[in-house]
């Protein structure tokens, strides 16, 4: 049986002001992106629980300077983002 080797990309701290957008949505919401690699983020809001799988990522308020994203994982209003684009 062959193993996989999942070696993730580094990540880094930024502490930085984010907007998400709702798949299909217009109005931005603020988050805090905690981290950031390659392949995804991990952000905080103030109220995760009303979410879908499928959000855009952006550091401005316009949605069409971001990325697309996946929810891999939530614990509370921490959420584990993958980048799909």
């Amino acid at each position: 049986m062959a193993s996989i080797n999942k070696k993730r990309d580094s990540r880094k701290a930024v502490q930085q002001t984010g907007w998400i957008t709702l798949e299909g949505g217009f109005a931005a919401r603020p988050c805090v992106v905690l981290d950031l690699s390659a392949s995804g983020a991990k952000i905080t809001l103030q109220s995760a629980q009303a979410l879908n799988s499928k959000l855009r990522l952006a550091f401005s308020r316009d949605a069409r300077n971001g990325r697309d994203c996946e929810v891999v994982w939530r614990r509370g209003s921490t959420l584990g983002l993958k980048f799909t684009t």
